[in-house]
């Protein structure tokens, strides 16, 4: 026990003096499957480092939008730091009603029109799996992580996050239709310093399809009406 109290007084220490002195670089990875998957895009992979030290509460400062546009949330796959207020436009002609029942955040938003706006704060770490209960081809990803130090890979799987305090971290990874016990096999303990910032590839097995998920009452989707004009028909 003793010598776990010094270890983690040592940490702490390193970590404020860290954070005094400014030290900070900038943190990079690059996604590569383990299969070769021509068609497999690398885009969308969420990387987020926890301090292995405990740090004071953060503040959120912004309010990330998830927009309702073209019948799609944009962007797909959202990062935010817990306690973050996520605003949910809805910038399309129609109504949309936005819920999440499965896992994170739980929340419905009801029918709500084109031009308004609804929004969720998120007080916890998780995954929130988000759907329209009107228009079953709409999803998206909200992740909720207790920590400044997140990134999602773009077309080229290159993942960047600057500003990171040099110390101790653990890296936490997501993907749609990866399975929980493969995104669990993927989280590794790293120091990041001025010579260790750039982890090599993080090769990762393909993922698996995503499967067709029923409406807020637990039931199928109703089949698609004939299109109308304005908002006879959402």
């Amino acid at each position: 026990m003793k010598r776990y109290a010094l270890r983690l007084a040592a940490s702490s220490i390193w970590l404020c003096a860290s954070l005094l002195w400014g030290q900070d670089v900038t943190f990079s990875t690059r996604v590569e499957w383990a299969k070769r998957s021509p068609n497999r895009s690398a885009a969308g992979v969420a990387v987020w480092l926890v301090p292995a030290v405990d740090t004071p509460a953060m503040q959120s400062v912004t309010h990330p939008r998830l927009t309702q546009r073209s019948k799609t949330f944009q962007p797909h796959v959202l990062v935010v730091p817990v306690g973050s207020v996520v605003e949910f436009p809805n910038r399309d002609p129609f109504f949309h009603n936005v819920f999440s029942l499965f896992e994170g955040k739980r929340f419905d938003l009801g029918l709500y029109e084109a031009g308004t706006n609804r929004e969720v704060h998120f007080t916890k770490p998780g995954v929130s799996y988000i759907f329209c209960n009107i228009h079953p081809e709409m999803s998206a990803v909200v992740i909720a992580v207790p920590t400044p130090y997140y990134a999602i890979s773009d077309a080229q799987g290159q993942i960047i996050i600057p500003n990171v305090i040099v110390g101790k971290y653990t890296l936490h990874l997501w993907y749609e239709g990866m399975a929980p016990d493969k995104l669990d096999a993927e989280t590794r303990a790293l120091m990041v310093s001025e010579r260790n910032a750039t982890l090599g590839p993080l090769q990762l097995p393909v993922a698996g399809t995503v499967e067709a998920h029923k409406n807020k009452y637990g039931r199928e989707y109703d089949p698609p009406a004939p299109p109308t004009a304005g908002y006879e028909q959402p």
